[in-house]
């Protein structure tokens, strides 16, 4: 006796399962390698990009492939290495048998420092008035602009820093403690710069401007 052949509507479900197993969602998002590679890739271009990769490798799954939340990512973690900086720093002035030279070099850094974290703080701010009023052209240039600045000058206080450590008598555990802390952070802040400078470059590339 012949064998049954399988109805139209049988085959037709048959199909429909095996195209629905093999087919990803076209709205999928990045995977976490992929956003992974994304952060790897852009750090490449910083002059620490090793220190950056693993400063910002926690913030893939937030950051995804978006240049403008990796510059804002950098600049967060600058700011929270900048208050934690000035923290430590502020408590070297209580450290037994400190010099009285080396007391005023502490707090002048921890001025400093402060100076730092306020206008990285702006900084942050600035990016994100560019983004809520969309800012293009000239506005986001000259956004663009100030944000360079607070970036460029907050790098720039943490270098004047170890100025006030520069004398040979100065040498010792409370210098070295300083630059320890200070000189990651000049790393960090020096990579949130570059990724600023490539967010602006891309921003402006992508709208055709010069």
């Amino acid at each position: 006796m012949a064998k049954a052949k399988p109805s139209l509507s049988i085959l037709f479900l048959f199909h429909v399962l095996f195209f629905t197993a093999h087919l990803e969602p076209s709205n999928s998002q990045p995977s976490t390698a992929t956003n992974a590679d994304f952060i790897k890739s852009s750090c490449g271009a910083t002059r620490y990009p090793t220190l950056c990769v693993h400063c910002l490798s926690g913030y893939a799954a937030t950051v995804q492939q978006d240049f403008r939340l990796l510059a804002r990512a950098a600049l967060q973690v600058s700011l929270d290495r900048a208050n934690a900086a000035c923290s430590y720093v502020g408590r070297l002035s209580q450290y037994h048998g400190i010099k009285p030279r080396e007391s005023q070099a502490v707090q002048d850094c921890v001025q400093i420092v402060g100076h730092s974290v306020s206008q990285l703080s702006q900084s942050i701010d600035e990016l994100g008035q560019m983004d809520s009023q969309g800012a293009a052209g000239t506005a986001f240039d000259w956004h663009m602009s100030n944000l360079q600045t607070w970036v460029s000058g907050a790098l720039t206080d943490e270098s004047t820093c170890l100025d006030g450590f520069a004398r040979s008598d100065m040498d010792g555990s409370v210098k070295n403690s300083v630059r320890g802390q200070v000189v990651e952070l000049t790393q960090v802040v020096s990579n949130a710069l570059g990724l600023v400078n490539s967010y602006g470059s891309k921003h402006r590339r992508a709208k055709g401007q010069p």
